[in-house]
């Protein structure tokens, strides 16, 4: 056997590339059972898909609000903060290094450990501020259906970048 989650024939189980995609990709306390490259490869392949998912969840959030609200600025907000929720907040923590680590100015290998520092400095703060305002400013312009199709739209083809990589 090769370490996967497999049946009788040795082939990893059809179900273990998605369950590793979800719980890479959600807070979904979801694993695997075993992982090696083929599922660690059609997780990564499945990534788009696990998006589509977590643009619907937020659209869901984003109508609901919405409704019981009256008010898009609030359903905007309370969808992306979902998302973050959604999703460990991985993507705004890397985004928030990235921008420690230019930010500071040092040479490459010790901006490189600014940004492995746990610690957001005050690059990451206002890059993950103004980040934020952009994503709930521009859902909030847009009416529900066209919305809808941003959220899953973004979600889907931000882990689509996943896949290509």
């Amino acid at each position: 056997m090769s370490g996967t989650a497999s049946g009788t024939s040795g082939e990893p189980s059809p179900g273990a590339a998605w369950w590793f995609a979800f719980g890479t990709f959600t807070v979904l306390p979801v694993r695997a059972k075993a992982v090696d490259r083929e599922v660690a490869g059609r997780g990564m392949a499945a990534a788009p898909a696990v998006g589509v998912v977590l643009g619907l969840a937020a659209a869901a959030v984003l109508l609901a609000a919405g409704a019981l609200s009256g008010s898009r600025l609030l359903a905007a907000v309370l969808a992306v903060g979902a998302l973050a929720w959604l999703t460990r907040a991985l993507h705004l923590d890397g985004l928030a290094d990235l921008a420690d680590g230019l930010g500071s100015g040092r040479p490459p290998g010790q901006a490189l450990d600014v940004m492995k520092r746990s610690d957001i400095g005050p690059f990451g703060v206002v890059t993950l501020v103004v980040a934020l305002l952009v994503q709930v400013a521009a859902l909030a312009a847009l009416p529900g259906a066209p919305a809808v199709a941003a959220l899953v739209a973004a979600c889907a083809s931000g882990r689509l970048a996943v896949t290509w990589a």
